[in-house]
């Protein structure tokens, strides 16, 4: 199933996105009644997808992050990121109100440069749950969606720590749907800048998997519906400018596409 979260004239509500991904035009928003933990159930209203705006998919939280989970990506950011690689996965989080739905615009701040794009598999928690074990993974996560862990570099070397850099508002694109049924392990990633291909891995070469990760995290914070956690990055990262548009594909999820501007402009 997709599950996505729309915007039509009758307001704001969850749905299920049904159609091949293959013939937009043709897909359907099915309206979910409250929302769509445990078993959705359905109120027989449904839009064209072409009718409504894609919104991001869940009103997460917090969000939660993983740095540091593809070697390449390791070796290419030395320059901005000091210290030895560690055993256990590095965590950060982003705030919730860094989060934007597809095709609205990351803004960037008129004092940061350079900006990157950093195309994620995200995971989405299904329900609360504290200290779960990797095997308990799976049973606590609602489904998979596409994140863009936005990154202001400048401000990342300059303050030794990521909280700033990666906080802004918009700097955290979510969508454009959750998918509930994909397997995690070995899923190409794809990250293209105005159609040009800058990202090209796979999900099992994430040093830490969803479980490991998953592990981690809820062994320091409870999670809720709704939380992200997004696993990181492969090598390809790079700048991102006023008027570019950035486009993360996830084999088995789809593709979400943002345009860039500078703040202050529409």
């Amino acid at each position: 199933m997709r599950l996505g979260r729309i915007a039509s004239p009758d307001g704001v509500s969850f749905v299920s996105v049904e159609g091949e991904l293959d013939d937009p035009s043709a897909m359907v928003a099915r309206e979910i009644a409250e929302h769509p933990f445990g078993t959705p159930t359905f109120t027989g209203r449904s839009w064209p997808v072409a009718d409504v705006r894609l919104l991001a998919p869940m009103l997460a939280g917090k969000v939660v992050c993983v740095g540091k989970n593809y070697a390449d990506h390791i070796a290419e950011m030395s320059k901005f990121s000091t210290g030895p690689v560690a055993e256990d996965p590095i965590i950060f989080l982003k705030p919730n109100t860094a989060i934007i739905g597809p095709n609205v615009p990351i803004r960037l701040p008129a004092n940061a440069s350079p900006v990157h794009y950093e195309g994620e598999l995200a995971a989405v928690i299904g329900r609360p749950c504290k200290d779960v074990s990797a095997a308990q993974a799976a049973d606590n996560i609602l489904g998979y969606t596409i994140a863009n862990d936005v990154s202001a570099r400048d401000q990342q070397k300059a303050d030794g720590q990521w909280t700033r850099a990666k906080g802004h508002d918009t700097f955290c694109p979510v969508g454009p749907w959750v998918v509930t049924d994909v397997d995690p392990a070995d899923l190409a990633l794809r990250t293209e800048v105005n159609g040009e291909v800058k990202q090209d891995s796979r999900t099992s070469l994430m040093i830490h998997d969803v479980g490991a990760i998953v592990e981690w995290v809820s062994a320091v914070m409870t999670l809720l519906p709704g939380d992200l956690i997004l696993t990181g990055t492969p090598a390809g990262v790079g700048p991102i400018e006023d008027g570019d548009t950035v486009s993360v594909s996830i084999e088995g999820i789809g593709t979400l596409s943002n345009p860039v501007v500078r703040k202050g402009k529409s």
